[in-house]
């Protein structure tokens, strides 16, 4: 791995379709130079990242593009959650910062150390939260100029037993969790995405985790953009920790490819 692979991708989608297929976790590579912050063994890094990644989630989203009737966009970052997670806030807004886990995460799945404690996080956040913020926001402005709206559906999974890092980790854990946002998830968006998924096994609102992607320039301010969390079980559609995918991986791609149709692309 060197210190400079693209950090995101945007993979355009129809020009009239105005939702945005968001998959921040699915990736592994970490660049040399983060590498190096590091303190754990090549081996428990590995076994980390199979806790970690939202494996597959990347091909979950690849096929439900392809399956879709209008070609929604896809917004994949190429860089693991442990370089940064650009879905937590930068500051104390963050709540998962009294686990560690950050923008720039200190501690691992276990609470065991990731990086030293007094490790200054703004280094990572400038090289890559930041851009990734920005062209977040360039993607759903596009949006909203070419069709009016945008939806971003975030596409995630989640083990099947809890891990120690998890605050919520004691309630429900269906086939699919929706997590919501009381301003940017409307009730109709909330339907549309039971009635997909229902092929999935059943789904849950908001356990164990909750809340939706929303880039800060729009979050709480613009209801013109829509969002929704998938968190896929990942005992459904793969081996865990980290191993295969199996035959499961094509009902959630199907599943999420209806809730395209059915937001209009």
């Amino acid at each position: 791995m060197h210190d400079t692979p693209p950090s995101f991708e945007l993979l355009p989608g129809a020009a009239e379709s105005p939702v945005i297929l968001h998959v921040p976790h699915a990736a592994r590579a970490i660049p040399a130079g983060v590498r190096a912050g590091i303190v754990l063994d090549d081996a428990a890094l590995e076994r980390e990242l199979d806790h970690i990644t939202d494996a597959y989630t990347d091909r979950i989203a690849e096929a439900a593009a392809g399956l879709a009737g209008l070609t929604p966009w896809r917004f994949v970052n190429r860089l693991s959650r442990l370089v940064v997670d650009p879905e937590r806030f930068p500051d104390e807004r963050e709540e998962m910062l009294a686990v560690g886990m950050g923008a720039v995460y200190t501690r691992t799945t276990h609470r065991e150390v990731l990086r030293p404690a007094d490790t200054d996080p703004e280094p990572l956040i400038g090289r890559y939260f930041r851009p990734y913020a920005e062209a977040m926001t360039k993607a759903v402005a596009d949006r909203l100029a070419a069709t009016g709206r945008a939806v971003i559906v975030d596409v995630h999974s989640y083990p099947g037993a809890a891990l120690p890092y998890e605050l919520h980790g004691e309630g429900p854990r269906p086939p699919v969790c929706l997590g919501t946002d009381p301003f940017h998830t409307p009730p109709e968006l909330t339907e549309l995405a039971r009635a997909a998924f229902a092929r999935c096994g059943g789904t849950g609102l908001d356990s164990p985790f909750n809340g939706a992607y929303v880039p800060m320039e729009f979050y709480g301010e613009d209801t013109r953009v829509g969002a929704l969390m998938v968190e896929i079980r990942r005992d459904t559609y793969m081996t865990e920790p980290g191993g295969p995918a199996g035959p499961g991986l094509d009902r959630p791609a199907g599943a999420l490819a209806a809730l395209v149709d059915g937001l209009g692309g």
